[in-house]
């Protein structure tokens, strides 16, 4: 199996429905949302030709839009993935457990764009002031 092919395909599908009906077998490991529009779903997937299931990090806009597929080996830690994608956010780096494993693949999509600008204090919310409070990191959560 060419595991960045795979996970070329699996990127361009999308949309997070499309993409999971594209995976032969599938178990939903978590879910971690990062403020309001970012959302990373963790799938271990066993695909026939390959010995070993495949963890995917799948990060979605709030819509179930694919912006980015990244495949691991083990499970990574939410805070060291986030540490990775914001390297400057102090936040993440002292939540991270452990160092980030190795992406054996990774694909953007035309749905990607930098997650840190979400975590800006001036970031765009749909929640009204009075009813949200700042995620850990930053972004915006109900409050």
């Amino acid at each position: 199996m060419n595991l960045q092919s795979t996970v070329d395909g699996l990127a361009n599908t999308l949309g997070l429905s499309s993409l999971l009906q594209r995976l032969p077998s599938f178990e939903l490991v978590d879910h971690w949302q990062q403020g309001e529009f970012h959302h990373d779903i963790i799938v271990k997937a066993h695909f026939d030709d390959a010995d070993d299931d495949v963890i995917l990090v799948v990060a979605t806009n709030c819509n179930g839009g694919v912006k980015e597929v990244t495949a691991f080996a083990a499970v990574p830690d939410r805070w060291s993935v986030w540490s990775d994608r914001c390297p400057n956010n102090a936040e993440f780096a002292a939540r991270a457990l452990a160092p980030l494993p190795v992406a054996h693949a990774r694909a953007r999509t035309m749905h990607w764009f930098d997650p840190c600008a979400l975590l800006v204090d001036d970031a765009r919310s749909e929640l009204r002031p009075g009813c949200r409070k700042r995620s850990i990191g930053g972004g915006w959560e109900m409050d």
